[in-house]
C-alpha cells in the first residue's frame, strides 16, 4: 500500500476563511502491470486522469494532461478558460508522440476547483470521460458527474437500468476523451461551498470495485482523508483491483472565525 498522507490549507475567501483538508493517492491495482492513470491534488485544482491507449500511450496521455493542468494551478489562474488551453496543449503533447499513441489513446479528466473570482466561493467541477467527482453533503452521497459513456448514454435514453449498467460489456467505451486528434471541452457543473462537504474524485478503477454506498461508508468510518483514501484504496485492491485506482478525498471544513487578511497557514 502506497503512503498517504493529509495537507491542509487556509484559504482566505469572501466573508471570510475556509480550511480545506485533502489526500490523494493512486495504485497500479492487482491486474495491470502499468499505471496510466495520473493525478494532481494542490489548492485550488484537485484532478484525476485515466490514461488509455496501447503500449505507453495512455500514460502520455494522462501524464501531459496533468503536468498542463499543473502549470495552469501554478499560475494561480484556474478557470474554464485556462483549462481548456491547458487541454488543448495537452492534445498536441499527445500527438507529438506517433510511435506511442494511435486512435484508441486518450485519458479522461475528472475535477474539481475552487473558484473565489466573484462575490462568494464556488465549486466548479470538470469533467470529460468516465472518472468522477462524488459530493457528500449533509450525510447523503451524490453523483456529480455525469460520464461521458455508452453505458449512461443508454441508461438516460431508458434502455438500461442502471443495476443493468453496472456489468454491461460495454461499461469500459467512453464517448469522450483528451486524445490526440480533437480537443474537447469539459462540463462544469458550478457548486456553492457548504461546510462539512466531502468530495471523492476517483477514476472507474475505485467505482468498479465499491458502490456509491461503499464509498460513503468508507467516508463515514474515517474523519481524516489520508484515512479514508487509504481504507477506500485497500477496499478496492481487496474486491479484485481490476484496474488501476485513483482517488481523491477533499473535505470543506468550517470557515475561521477571522478575517481574510490574517496570517494564512499552510502545512502537510
Amino acid at each position: 500500500m502506497p503512503d498517504v498522507s493529509t495537507q491542509s490549507i487556509d484559504v482566505p475567501v469572501p466573508g471570510g476563511v475556509l480550511e480545506l483538508s485533502w489526500a490523494a493517492v493512486t495504485d497500479t491495482g492487482r491486474r495491470r502491470e502499468v499505471n496510466q492513470d495520473a493525478v494532481f491534488a494542490a489548492y485550488p485544482l484537485f484532478v484525476v486522469a485515466d490514461g488509455m491507449g496501447g503500449h505507453v500511450g495512455g500514460e502520455i496521455a494522462s501524464a501531459s494532461t496533468i503536468e498542463r493542468l499543473r502549470a495552469v494551478a501554478d499560475s494561480g489562474h484556474v478557470n474554464p478558460k485556462t483549462i481548456e488551453k491547458a487541454l488543448a496543449r495537452a492534445v498536441k503533447d499527445i500527438a507529438s508522440h506517433p510511435e506511442a499513441t494511435d486512435d484508441g489513446t486518450g485519458t479522461t479528466v475528472t475535477g474539481v476547483f475552487l473558484d473565489t473570482s466573484g462575490d462568494a466561493a464556488h465549486w466548479v467541477t470538470l469533467n470529460i470521460g468516465d472518472s468522477r467527482v462524488y459530493l457528500v453533503r449533509e450525510g447523503a452521497i451524490a453523483q456529480v458527474t455525469t460520464d461521458h459513456s455508452v453505458v449512461q448514454e443508454l441508461v438516460a435514453a431508458g434502455r438500461l437500468s442502471p443495476e443493468e449498467a453496472e456489468n454491461h460489456p460495454y461499461g469500459n467505451v467512453i464517448t469522450r476523451a483528451v486524445g490526440p486528434s480533437e480537443g474537447v471541452k469539459p462540463d462544469y457543473v458550478r457548486l456553492d461551498v457548504a461546510q462539512g462537504d466531502r468530495f471523492v474524485i476517483c477514476s472507474d478503477g475505485l467505482t468498479k470495485e465499491l458502490t456509491d454506498y461503499g464509498i460513503r461508508h468508507f467516508l463515514d468510518e474515517n474523519a481524516d482523508p489520508a484515512d479514508a483514501a487509504s481504507a477506500m484504496l485497500e477496499a478496492a485492491l481487496e474486491n479484485g483491483g481490476r484496474d488501476n485506482i485513483t482517488i481523491i478525498v477533499l473535505d470543506v471544513g468550517h470557515p475561521a472565525e477571522r478575517s481574510a487578511d490574517e496570517p494564512v497557514t499552510d502545512e502537510d
